[in-house]
């Protein structure tokens, strides 16, 4: 059997997903980014494992990414804010603080689909993935039509295991299989 015929026999398997803002100014009432991605989230079936806000400091945005990688009831990680080039844009390199491997294919793809729709302005955001402690990371801009396209082109697909060929959510036991004894 091919793997496409193959993935329409699998039963969807929900993630929980975390969601975490990145702002200076933003509160949960006027949060336009998380809540796009809450909404997205939910209507595909997901969980929201857990949401917070926080400010934009390099340390702070590394430690809750920690803190989530390592808590066993949270799949993904979604950060939005603090990808562009500003001074007090360092939501990229708290990422990179955790990773343990870097996903580079998703920086392109999220470059390509944001070409598409606001053409050279894409050349501004520094999107990123990753993986650390067996979670799933991944930094997006702040917008929510930044967010919406991420979800809808890369992430709605990739977490969800009928996605053939291949997705996030198949490959998640083998994370950290480097950890197990030989």
């Amino acid at each position: 059997m091919s793997k496409i015929a193959d993935a329409d026999q699998r039963a969807f398997i929900p993630v929980r997903i975390a969601v975490l803002t990145v702002s200076d100014t933003r509160t949960l009432a006027d949060d336009r980014s998380g809540d796009t991605l809450v909404n997205r989230i939910e209507a595909a079936g997901h969980i929201l494992a857990d949401r917070d806000i926080v400010k934009d400091d390099r340390g702070t945005i590394a430690d809750k990414l920690r803190a989530w990688a390592l808590d066993p009831e949270i799949d993904v990680v979604i950060s939005t804010g603090g990808t562009g080039l500003t001074g007090r844009d360092v939501s990229v390199e708290a990422h990179r603080d955790v990773y343990e491997k870097e996903i580079d294919a998703f920086s392109t793809l999220f470059t390509m689909i944001s070409y598409q729709k606001i053409g050279t302005s894409a050349v501004q955001s520094r999107a990123t993935a990753g993986v650390a402690g067996g979670t799933y990371l991944f930094a997006l801009p702040g917008s929510p039509g930044a967010c919406k396209d991420a979800w809808d082109e890369i992430l709605a697909p990739q977490l969800d295991y009928r996605h053939p060929p291949c997705n996030f959510v198949e490959i998640f036991p083998r994370l950290e299989e480097h950890k197990r004894r030989k």
